[in-house]
């Protein structure tokens, strides 16, 4: 699939998520073979006031390979600023996503992520103003509707197209859904893929190289954005690739998850020092989801308060016989 100049294989995107895809988690994810990724949600509010917080979110490494920022908000001069700021870094994006998902009721509560699709000429106003305000590729992310009763995406889809959107990812849950499981309706999400002629990229419980391939088939989609699969889990990258390919695929032993957590926490204590150590937590428990020993592992972590310590207890972690090896 392309986005403009952007040419991807499998069209493999790694889903962006607050808290979550951070720059450290997006060089590891890129190295297990995501293909384009996409930052945490920038504040187009936080820009406007120079806030410098938001300016460290929006930051992209050489290791990344391609990248996108995603901004959200709902006035629209502030929208077309940050997407001007963001696309003049010195470290530039590969296009500016506009966040139209976003379910959360702090975001929602302020009129923008997923609200946003309750009001299509809005919506339409704000990708209008950051198509103009930057030369670089512009993107949405939006859901399936904002309820059960107003699955309007195919909607929005088309109104993102008409004012110059490159590429559209669709969660195929309503604000109303947020993530519960088996809400995905990937019927929406095909007639997306129909209504417009720009790519499409599908969203939601993609979680093995099979959820992937089927996806696609169903829907039409051009691509595949991976989320909370991804958690503790950059190995899914590399389930899909070898799906894709059609080639074997073997899950990482109990060795190679530890060590894989071991490089993901070094990378965050070295980029963000103590904020790392306390941000790791989260990371180590998805990591070490599901092995023997895990729950000692994590309750341990979530009191360490040093790298070496956290080092010491996942060193000591290795040393455990696995029930499933």
């Amino acid at each position: 699939m392309k986005i403009r100049n952007i040419e991807l294989k499998y069209g493999i995107f790694l889903a962006p998520m607050a808290g979550v895809t951070d720059i450290c988690a997006r060089e590891i994810y890129r190295s297990h073979g995501a293909e384009y990724m996409t930052t945490e949600m920038v504040s187009a509010a936080a820009v406007h006031y120079g806030d410098k917080k938001t300016l460290e979110i929006a930051q992209i490494s050489e290791k990344e390979g391609l990248c996108a920022i995603q901004i959200f908000g709902h006035d629209v001069q502030m929208m077309a600023n940050a997407a001007r700021v963001m696309s003049q870094l010195p470290s530039p994006p590969c296009a500016i996503d506009i966040n139209m998902g976003c379910p959360v009721k702090k975001i929602v509560g302020g009129g923008d992520g997923s609200a946003l699709m309750k009001d299509p000429v809005l919506a339409g106003r704000i990708i209008q103003s950051v198509v103009d305000a930057c030369d670089i590729p512009v993107t949405v992310k939006i859901r399936a509707g904002y309820d059960r009763q107003h699955k309007n995406a195919p909607e929005i889809a088309h109104i993102a197209e008409e004012c110059g959107a490159e590429a559209i990812c669709v969660h195929g849950r309503t604000r109303e859904d947020m993530y519960i499981n088996g809400t995905v309706d990937y019927d929406i999400i095909a007639k997306v893929k129909q209504t417009v002629k720009i790519p499409v990229i599908a969203n939601g419980d993609i979680t093995c190289g099979a959820d992937f391939k089927r996806i696609l088939e169903y829907t039409g989609c051009d691509g595949g954005a991976i989320g909370r699969a991804a958690q503790g889990n950059p190995f899914i990258f590399e389930e899909i690739n070898a799906y894709m390919q059609g080639v074997p695929y073997t899950p990482p032993s109990r060795q190679r998850r530890i060590r894989t957590a071991l490089e993901h926490i070094r990378l965050m204590v070295s980029t963000k020092g103590y904020l790392g150590v306390l941000e790791s937590r989260k990371h180590a428990g998805w990591y070490t989801k599901g092995l023997s020993g895990g729950a000692e592992i994590r309750n341990a972590i979530n009191k360490a308060e040093s790298l070496q310590q956290i080092e010491n207890i996942l060193y000591s972690a290795l040393s455990i016989r696995d029930s499933e090896e």
